[in-house]
């Protein structure tokens, strides 16, 4: 059996709490990047519009409680699947860092294609799914998908609310 290790100590990752880059507790990493990802969106979603209002912005034409299942229960799990295929490729070839920061560029300019500002907004999330995939990925890809699903579902129940029904 191999033994679950503490990832991103050193590099560009440290700074993200130790709860992030240790496979100990689900519920609490869960959490905290849930808290993460939406925070994070959240300034980058208002400078942003700050410093660039004209920039189009994403157009979701469905409403109501399709929209809040299709943002809060299906992307989550589309997405964090072929997160993994895309790291488990990344991994490969780069460091576990350099994947995560991979991943998150490419989910930023997928977005991107979409609306601009909605690239800019997502790669922050990105980089903490990633994180908690491949920090999970020692648990078994069952447990790094499960805690990165969980944590974009969370991230998305805000503005998945507010895109629904607002």
């Amino acid at each position: 059996m191999t033994v679950a290790v503490r990832l991103f100590d050193s590099g560009p990752l440290r700074f993200l709490p130790e709860a992030i880059r240790e496979p100990r507790r689900a519920w609490l990493a869960i959490l905290i990047g849930a808290a993460l990802t939406l925070s994070g969106s959240l300034l980058l979603s208002w400078a942003a519009s700050s410093i660039a209002p004209t920039l189009a912005k994403p157009n979701f034409p469905v409403r109501g409680p399709m929209a809040f299942g299709l943002l809060v229960l299906f992307a989550p799990v589309v997405e964090t699947l072929i997160m993994a295929v895309m790291l488990s490729l990344l991994a490969r070839f780069l460091s576990p860092t350099l994947a995560v920061l991979s991943s998150a560029a490419l989910w930023g300019v997928a977005h991107s294609m979409q609306a601009t500002v909605w690239g800019l907004v997502v790669w922050w999330p990105f980089l903490v799914f990633s994180t908690l995939y491949m920090v999970w990925r020692q648990r078994g890809t069952s447990a790094a998908l499960a805690v990165a699903t969980a944590t974009h579902a969370l991230q998305n129940l805000v503005p998945g609310w507010a895109i629904a029904f607002a």
